[in-house]
């Protein structure tokens, strides 16, 4: 499983803690129980392979972690969102900006352009053109806004 797959399904668990608010840990074991998983595998091709151990760190460090960071999250794209409401933005929209939000914050050994760029190509899987470009230009300020010496981990 490659890391952008991995982030995939990252994006659909917080989606998921978005609609139905529970505990993280919670859905986490339930969606990585061996037999669940396999039930999943004929719906989407995102679930072809489990995660090995360090993917699956990943994944859960990423859910946890965007999950205790969510208030804080959800008030930086309301501060880039000029004009919009949160409430209007999508929760897959949300999700995919929160995603990419958290690793640029808290996941340092992840370079800055890698944790946007893979955003938007999410987000060119599940949002329209012109939803992409909102992500894109919301992800970019909030990068020169919050990140001092923004691109220096690049």
């Amino acid at each position: 499983m490659k890391r952008t797959t991995a982030r995939e399904i990252a994006v659909r668990l917080c989606f998921a803690l978005s609609e139905n608010p529970s505990d993280p840990n919670e859905l986490l074991t339930k969606t990585f129980d061996s037999e669940y998983y396999s039930s999943l595998q004929s719906e989407d091709a995102i679930y072809k392979s489990r995660p090995n151990k360090k993917q699956l760190e990943y994944i859960t460090h990423l859910v946890t972690g965007i999950y205790e960071h969510s208030v804080e999250l959800d008030g930086y794209i309301e501060k880039y969102a000029v004009g919009w409401k949160f409430g209007r933005i999508s929760k897959t929209a949300a999700a995919i900006m929160k995603l990419a939000m958290f690793e640029v914050l808290y996941m340092p050994d992840i370079p800055d352009s890698a944790a946007i760029n893979e955003a938007i190509e999410l987000a060119k899987r599940y949002e329209t053109p012109e939803t992409v470009s909102f992500i894109n230009g919301i992800l970019g300020s909030f990068s020169r806004g919050e990140i001092p010496d923004y691109g220096s981990r690049e």
